[in-house]
């Protein structure tokens, strides 16, 4: 059967919309201002900053206004009750099981709020398994994770395709392991010079689209 590696955050969900729609609630809610919401997000990276980074960061700021507890559940998972999946997403996801294809979501991040995401969502009824960084103790683009995700569902991971919005993590892990890739580029350029993905696409479904359509 043929496998799909997919990467979770901003390519099967839109995880910076979520992100500030739970951070735009918690200023309302603790009486923050609302201009703070660009500097929050700015801090965050769309998740590339460490979340322990973050976690002070908001404490420093908000310390004497905002409990800890408020600012750990922020982090951990107040924002995945805000994630979902859009109607060609999940379309896209159920053609490829039905053509046979093994879709494995492949994230960094942490278990509890990772798979809090792919619960909310109902990604866990369209997918065949799943691999988080903190569980298998390896994260993207190390190839210990791909090779979890593979061995998960008991499939081999040469012939594989990566799908991906992270250069570094997702094209460049697929690169380092004879893999093919599709870009989802949410109208961003290309600006590695070192390696390139195998397709470029708008978005998930049309990155789907094109890795079932060259299967061969």
């Amino acid at each position: 059967m043929p496998l799909l590696l997919l990467d979770l955050d901003n390519t099967l969900v839109d995880r910076d919309a979520a992100f500030r729609t739970a951070v735009a609630h918690f200023l309302a809610e603790h009486g923050l201002p609302d201009s703070d919401l660009t500097w929050v997000t700015t801090i965050d990276a769309s998740g590339y900053t460490a979340r322990h980074e973050v976690a002070a960061a908001l404490a420093e700021r908000y310390g004497d206004v905002v409990p800890t507890a408020a600012i750990r559940a922020l982090l951990d998972n107040g924002f995945a009750d805000h994630v979902f999946l859009t109607r060609s997403s999940r379309e896209a996801l159920v053609k490829a099981q039905a053509d046979g294809w093994t879709c494995v979501i492949v994230t960094n991040g942490r278990t509890i709020r990772q798979e809090a995401k792919i619960r909310n969502t109902g990604l866990d009824q369209l997918v065949q398994g799943w691999v988080i960084s903190e569980t298998v103790g390896h994260k993207k683009p190390e190839p210990e994770i791909f090779h979890a995700a593979a061995a998960a569902v008991g499939l081999p991971l040469p012939g594989a395709w990566v799908i991906g919005d992270s250069p570094h993590a997702d094209v460049a892990g697929a690169e380092a392991l004879g893999l093919r890739s599709v870009w989802v580029t949410d109208g961003r350029p290309w600006s590695q010079d070192s390696y390139q993905p195998t397709h470029t696409a708008k978005d998930i479904a049309s990155a789907i689209g094109h890795a079932m359509r060259n299967q061969g």
